[in-house]
Formats: C-alpha cells, sequence, structure tokens
C-alpha cells in the first residue's frame, strides 16, 4: 500500500521525538537510581554502625526503646529500595517502549472541539515531562478502547468522569521493530483482517504471546468490564479465550487508585504445570508482575495438607488406559461431585455433633469438670460458627473450667494429658468420618432417601472404600474431603485474593465450584470454558447457569465467542466433525492444506511415515510440532521408536518444557495450547471408538495452526 510521502516523513519525525523522549527518560531513571544505590549502601552503613548497641539491646528490659530506634534508621533503608525497585520496573518499561513505542494511533476529535487529536496507543505509556502531554496512550486507558470497538464516524469512550463522545476520521497501525518504523497503513475492517491473517500465519512461539495489537471488539469488551462479578466466557477452540483473561488480569492491575488491583491480589487456576509454563511470559511482556497461577489439586494438597492426592493428569491417564475400571471411575466422579451427592454431604455434616462426635465428661482431680450433655449442647449453637473452629473453642472453655474450679494455673505437663483427654473429641479426622460414611450402608441409604442414586451405587460405594483403604488419595475423594474440611474447618487461605480466573472451566464439577466459593467468599470471577472440550463428561451452555448458582454473585455475564483464529479453514472444517456443534464455529477464514490419514501396515512403516512428515514441518520452518497421542503410555511407547531418530522431546506428568521443537504428548495435556503442526499418532480403532475419543480428536486437531495429518496403525478408527 503506498504511503503518502509527507505522512511517511512525518510519522518517521513522530516516532525519532518519542523515542528521543523515552531515552531521555530512560537515563534520567537510570541516574535516579545509582543515586538510590548510593543512599541504600550508606543507609544499611549507618544501620550498622547506629544500631549494634541497640540490637544487644532489644533482649533487656530496655528492648522497646532499643527496637523504636531500630525502625528509626530500617524506615528509611525501606523506603529507598521500595523507590529503587520503582525505578528498576520504570527502566525495563522503557526500554521495551524504545524498542516499539507504539502500535496504534487515532485521530479522535472531542464533540465540541474543532481539531482532531492525535492519540498514539501503545504497551505502555509516555508523557512529556512536567507537561502533561501524553505522548503515548496505555492501551489500557479508556480512551484506546476507541481504537478496538470503532470504526470511523461517531465514536464514544467511558472515562472516570462519564461517556466521552467524538468522532474518529483515522485509524493507523504501525510495524516498528528495534525503534525502526517498518511500515504503516490506514485501518478498515479489510485491511485489519489482513493484518490479522498475516500475524495469524507465522509461526508460534515457546511462550504464549501477548495480543494488544489484534484485541477484537467482542474481546475488548471482556477484557474492560467492571461491571460484573461474575464474567464467564464460553468461546471455540482457538478463540483467544486464555489471552482475554491474561490482559483482563493486566488490566484490573491498571485500573483506577479505588478499584486497582496488585498482582498478589489475583489468581489463575491453570489446568496443568505445562500451561503455566506457557503463559508465563505475557503479564511480564504488559510491563506487570506475574500473578499466582496454581492447579487445582495443588489446592487440594494445601487444604489437606497431603503431597499424596492423585493429579486430574493422573485421573485422566487412569481413566482414559483403565478399559476394565473405566465405567466405574467414571460414575465415581460423576455421582461424588454431583448436586446430589453434596446433599448427602451436607446432611452428613449437620450430623456430626449429633452422632458422630463421641463426647465425653470430663475428669479432673476425679472431679467431674462438665458432662459431655453440657458440651454437646455448647456446640449445637449458633449455626454460622464452623464446628472445627467451636470444637476449638470448647477446648478453651474446659481449661478455663478447671482453672477456675482449682483457683490455680496448670502446670503445662498436666494441660498436655488433659488436651489429649478433649482431643478424642474435638479435633475430627475428616478422613476417618468419610470412610463412615461410605461403609455404614443403612445409614448412608436413610441420608440419601429423597436423592436420585445411580443405578451403580453400590458398586460406587465398593469401588470407594477399597481406594480410601490405600495411603493415595483419589482425585474425585481429594475434592470430597476438601469441601468436608472446608465445611468443618472455615479456611484462612488466599485471603487477600479479589479476582479469580479460572481457565478451562467445563473440566470442574459443581462440587469443584462449591469449594472455590467457600476458598474465594468475596472474589469476583472470571471463568472462561468450551463446552465441546469436555474429556470425560457432556456438558452443554446448562454449565454455566450451574456455575452462577453456585457462586451466587450479584451481578454476572455470559459472553459467548464463536470465531476461532487458531486453525486453517481446513483444519477447522475438519476438526468439526468430531463434535455435536450446539454452537456455530466461525472460522477466520485463513487457508491451507487439507488434513489427511496415514495408515501403516506396521510400526516400523508408522515410524517412517511420522519421520518423514516431521522432515517435512521442519523444512517448511514450523518451530513446534507436536505428536500427540492418546494416553501417556502411547506416548512414551511412541518416544523408545523415535528418540535415537531425531531430537524429540516426551511431556508427561508434571513435564516443564519449552514447546519450541518436536515433542510428543497425551491429548489431555495438550488443552489450551497450540502447535504449528500436529500429528495425531495413534488414531486407529483401538484407541478411538467411544463418543468420548470423539472429543479427544477435536482438542487434538484444534492445537494446530498450520498444519494436521493423523497417523494409524492397522485399522484406521471408524470415527476418522
Amino acid at each position: 500500500m503506498e504511503n503518502n510521502q509527507s505522512e511517511l516523513n512525518f510519522e518517521k519525525e513522530r516516532l525519532e521525538k518519542t523515542i528521543m523522549l523515552a531515552k531521555k527518560q530512560l537515563n534520567q531513571a537510570r541516574q535516579k537510581n545509582e543515586e538510590n544505590k548510593s543512599a541504600i549502601i550508606s543507609a544499611k552503613k549507618e544501620l550498622r554502625e547506629n544500631t549494634s548497641h541497640s540490637i544487644s539491646a532489644l533482649w533487656t528490659s530496655d528492648g522497646f526503646e532499643a527496637l523504636a530506634e531500630l525502625s528509626q534508621y530500617l524506615n528509611p533503608v525501606t523506603d529507598k529500595i521500595v523507590d529503587y525497585e520503582e525505578v528498576e520496573n520504570k527502566i525495563l518499561l522503557l526500554e521495551n517502549l524504545i524498542k516499539s513505542p507504539y502500535f496504534a494511533r487515532i485521530d479522535f476529535k472531542f464533540d465540541g472541539e474543532d481539531i482532531f487529536e492525535k492519540i498514539y496507543i501503545g504497551r505502555s505509556s509516555l508523557m512529556k515531562d512536567n507537561s502533561y502531554e501524553m505522548y503515548v496512550y496505555d492501551w489500557r486507558s479508556p480512551i484506546a478502547s476507541v481504537f478496538y470497538r470503532f470504526v470511523m464516524g461517531k465514536a464514544f469512550y467511558d472515562a472516570p468522569g462519564g461517556r466521552i463522545t467524538g468522532e474518529v476520521n483515522l485509524k493507523r497501525q504501525y510495524e516498528i521493530n528495534n525503534g525502526v518504523l517498518e511500515y504503516f497503513f490506514d485501518a478498515d475492517v479489510q485491511i485489519v483482517d489482513e493484518f490479522l491473517r498475516k500475524l495469524l500465519s507465522q509461526n508460534t512461539s515457546s511462550k504464549m504471546k501477548t495480543i494488544v495489537e489484534t484485541i477484537q471488539k467482542e474481546q475488548d469488551i471482556v477484557i474492560r468490564d467492571m461491571e460484573n462479578d461474575l464474567m464467564m466466557v464460553q468461546g471455540v477452540a482457538g478463540s483467544g479465550k486464555t489471552s482475554i483473561a491474561l490482559h483482563r488480569a493486566a488490566y484490573l492491575m491498571y485500573q483506577g487508585l479505588s478499584s486497582k488491583l496488585s498482582s498478589n491480589n489475583i489468581i489463575i487456576i491453570s489446568p496443568n504445570s505445562l500451561f503455566e509454563q506457557y503463559i508465563s511470559n505475557v503479564l511480564p511482556e504488559l510491563g506487570e508482575d506475574n500473578v499466582v497461577s496454581v492447579v487445582f489439586e495443588e489446592m487440594l494438597t494445601t487444604i489437606l495438607r497431603n503431597e499424596q492426592i492423585q493429579s486430574r493428569n493422573q485421573f485422566l491417564e487412569n481413566l482414559i488406559t483403565n478399559s476394565g475400571y473405566h465405567d466405574i471411575i467414571k460414575s465415581c466422579i460423576e455421582f461424588k461431585t454431583s448436586h446430589q451427592f453434596l446433599e448427602i454431604l451436607n446432611l452428613f455434616l449437620c450430623d456430626l455433633p449429633h452422632r458422630w462426635i463421641a463426647f465425653e465428661d470430663v475428669y479432673y482431680d476425679g472431679q467431674c469438670i462438665v458432662s459431655k450433655e453440657i458440651l454437646k449442647e455448647k456446640i449445637l449453637g449458633r449455626k454460622e460458627v464452623p464446628l472445627g473452629m467451636k470444637l476449638k473453642q470448647l477446648e478453651e472453655f474446659i481449661l478455663e473450667l478447671i482453672y477456675e474450679s482449682k483457683k490455680i494455673r496448670i502446670k503445662k505437663s498436666e494441660e498436655f494429658i488433659i488436651k489429649n483427654q478433649i482431643q478424642k473429641f474435638t479435633e475430627l479426622n475428616v478422613l476417618n468420618l468419610y470412610r463412615k460414611l461410605i461403609s455404614d450402608r443403612e445409614y448412608f441409604y436413610r441420608l440419601s432417601k429423597d436423592s436420585e442414586l445411580p443405578d451403580c451405587i453400590e458398586d460406587i460405594l465398593i469401588f470407594t472404600e477399597e481406594n480410601l483403604s490405600t495411603s493415595f488419595l483419589y482425585y474425585d475423594d481429594a475434592a470430597v474431603l476438601a469441601y468436608l474440611y472446608l465445611k468443618i474447618n472455615g479456611t484462612n487461605y488466599y485471603k487477600n485474593i479479589k479476582q479469580v480466573v479460572i481457565d478451562e472451566a467445563q473440566d470442574y464439577y459443581p462440587l469443584h465450584y462449591e469449594i472455590l466459593n467457600i476458598m474465594f467468599a468475596n472474589s469476583k470471577f472470571t471463568i472462561l470454558g468450551d463446552i465441546n472440550q469436555t474429556l470425560e463428561k457432556k456438558e452443554d451452555l446448562s454449565l454455566y447457569g450451574q456455575i452462577r448458582e453456585i457462586l451466587n454473585k450479584k451481578k454476572s455475564s455470559l459472553v459467548t465467542m464463536d470465531k476461532s483464529f487458531r486453525c486453517t479453514n481446513e483444519i477447522l472444517i475438519y476438526s468439526s466433525k468430531f463434535i455435536k456443534q450446539s454452537i456455530e464455529i466461525k472460522s477466520f477464514n485463513r487457508k491451507g492444506d487439507e488434513p489427511k490419514v496415514f495408515a501403516a501396515d506396521n510400526q516400523l512403516s508408522l515410524n517412517e511415515m511420522i519421520i518423514s512428515e516431521i522432515k517435512f514441518c521442519q523444512e517448511k520452518g514450523y518451530q513446534s510440532i507436536g505428536l500427540i497421542c492418546k494416553t501417556e503410555k502411547n506416548a512414551l511407547s511412541l518416544f523408545e521408536c523415535l528418540k535415537d531418530r531425531l531430537d524429540v522431546t516426551l511431556i508427561k506428568n508434571k513435564s516443564e518444557a519449552d514447546l519450541q521443537g518436536v515433542f510428543i504428548i497425551p491429548v489431555y495435556m495438550s488443552k489450551g495450547l497450540e502447535f504449528d503442526a500436529v500429528l495425531i499418532c495413534d488414531t486407529d480403532i483401538t484407541n478411538y471408538y467411544s463418543e468420548d475419543d470423539k472429543k479427544l480428536l477435536y482438542i487434538g486437531c484444534t492445537r494446530a495452526l498450520h498444519r494436521l495429518n493423523l497417523f494409524s496403525k492397522g485399522e484406521v478408527s471408524p470415527l476418522l
């Protein structure tokens, strides 16, 4: 596209001025931090010289004065360090800004004014010293939303002081690398699509990238939403759900003084540790600290203080490979995480003080201090206080009674013996209680008389009893125990969290959302999922209604994103045949090769086919080539076949790897990731035959950006 020469000269000059301003501020910041460094060193020296006598005095009767003196010297050091870190952060932002100061410009005329103002938009803002002239606006600033949401003509944006209206007569995008203006173009819808198509046709990277240049209108609405306490997104594979979640986190950290969140106020619940690593660059690239990210079973480990918990990946591997137990494993998790079982658990919790706590009369010095009836009565009141807390208070109450009866302090050794006696009924073992619920059939069926039980309930109870007799805690039972523990003891974890981001929402069950609701009772939620990407269950749009009901927030919203930006047209059409489309999936209309199925007679010729395809992909310059297998077992077997022939990485449960080069990965671990080329390597009739297997094929196929092919040893799966 021809750029008018005077426009080109203007833009080059504007870029030069911007970079000069940024360099000047960078030099000032570096100078300031040299001074800060010297100040910290001398303040530390002063601290050492003037407080050595104070530190020894801390342990004397003058300790309070010594402490006051110590803090008087410590505060300046702490302040200087905070200042130093802030300036270091600014230095980093300015260094990045010099390489690429902005990516867009809009010319906006405010209503009631005569001239169009040039608004340049970048990853971070740049203001001229001592004047309020903005050289570059942060992409999260209110006015930047005009770039994402409007074409030419009338436009508006919402500022802290209310809605601002005006008109746009230019939208321009830039490609600036290492301070050099490569090109720019004036954007209408057609050209923007072309720019996006060019970006999407590039190779993927080992880490997820930011999308600030290409945020779509509907994505921007989710990123900037401040109205809803619960924001849910149903997004098809490749619609950018995870990117949106991370850009939303960056937006929340940028927001005004009253609503601004720091990185320790946000938590992301990720599907696995590989995915955590994959997304780890996005927030730092946007100039923000990384937020806490946890995998759901890590939270269960924290709650139950138990390291021996089956991960979701281990659970899925067990489910997929264990054909003899497949149905019972599936029935167990469906029932134990259901509303029906939740009602049974809640009745059981109500029953604990009546039936399952063996209160005893408490004796001291041969005299009954308090009867078990009184103790039980004290526990039954105050329904709002967790039972565990009431039992702890009961311990204190008993010790107070003993003290009052004797009018003397009890010896430590005696107190220890008494506490041991009391704790027989004040310390509840959640695992033992759960075992009792499952094993006492008469009691269990009495509690469940109003619930609709599955036909195989007896098999579920027997299977659960067997699992609970091992030292290993299964994924479904861990969730039940965590729920019981939290209901009995309450929680002090994650008190500072104000925003919870949950990715792969369809992987969780009602009981999981109940646990999250207890743990993050006062938080807002951003929840992203795709009902087509379930692995072991059927899901439809009613999932979001269930989430809304459980989390019970004042204001909630569900946004549907039906456009996939990841795959080529051909890959998307091929992938879609594996799912019943309750939501229409639109393609971003990028062309590529048709996926093909290759069948080999034996393992040796299958290996040759796979190696030949990998070499072809490498010749085409693809950076990440994913060999997807149904299970970890199959992945390990393929790895053994290929490892001596080419450079290949095996990804297993709890693996942390850079997703560059060639790697073999089980399909359930590939969710949320994307690769330049995908080879699904085990699509024979013995591996893929059921309705659940169709979903695995859909997930595997939709990981591919540019190229997808499927390989089979022996008879090809009828699902293809």
